[in-house]
């Protein structure tokens, strides 16, 4: 674990684990803030760059000392966290919604430079899940029930869900994918 606004410590995280196993045959990125609720026009520059900070240039930073490593050894497989708020437009949360487009691009772009050398890459798109970021906004006065309806699915999706599709991902069952935003939202990004 490491603080992804920091390149040395990601580094550091990353020479560890090759001090450690002699080799990085899978990552996930999975580091992200909510930042503000506030329109476009509102929105305060210093949460815009910390948001993005986070959300998107921590996914590069992470990559970019990942993919050297996977290089090294026998290749390996990426996967990033994006939202499917990088699916689709997110009102009141520009920063997110850019940052998460943002993500799915930058694994695009990634994905097709380096598959060839054998570094699968993929974003995974979750909906809305119970974690300590829904939690929060449940804390805040949202009531669950009204962002479960938001949902075909009429619930919310668990930790382990996406979990198991980042694990499905990161497996030779999808073996074939490359640089796909996978949806793991309950029919949210269906409508």
């Amino acid at each position: 674990m490491c603080d992804v606004r920091n390149d040395a410590e990601v580094a550091s995280a990353i020479a560890h684990t090759m001090r450690t196993y002699g080799k990085l045959d899978l990552a996930v990125n999975a580091a992200g803030i909510g930042g503000d609720e506030q329109r476009t026009a509102d929105y305060l520059p210093e949460m815009w760059e910390l948001v993005l900070d986070v959300n998107l240039t921590g996914v590069w930073r992470s990559m970019r000392h990942q993919i050297p490593a996977m290089l090294a050894g026998s290749g390996g497989v990426i996967v990033n966290v994006a939202s499917i708020a990088g699916l689709q437009g997110f009102p009141k949360h520009p920063a997110y919604a850019a940052s998460k487009h943002g993500v799915i691009g930058l694994t695009r772009t990634a994905a097709l430079e380096y598959i060839r050398r054998g570094v699968r890459i993929n974003a995974l798109c979750p909906g809305f899940t119970h974690t300590p970021m829904v939690q929060a906004m449940f804390d805040a006065g949202l009531l669950p029930a009204a962002l479960a309806a938001r949902v075909p699915a009429a619930r919310l999706g668990t930790a382990e869900e996406i979990a198991e599709s980042a694990v499905y991902l990161c497996s030779s069952a999808s073996a074939f994918m490359v640089g796909h935003a996978l949806a793991v939202d309950g029919g949210l990004s269906a409508g």
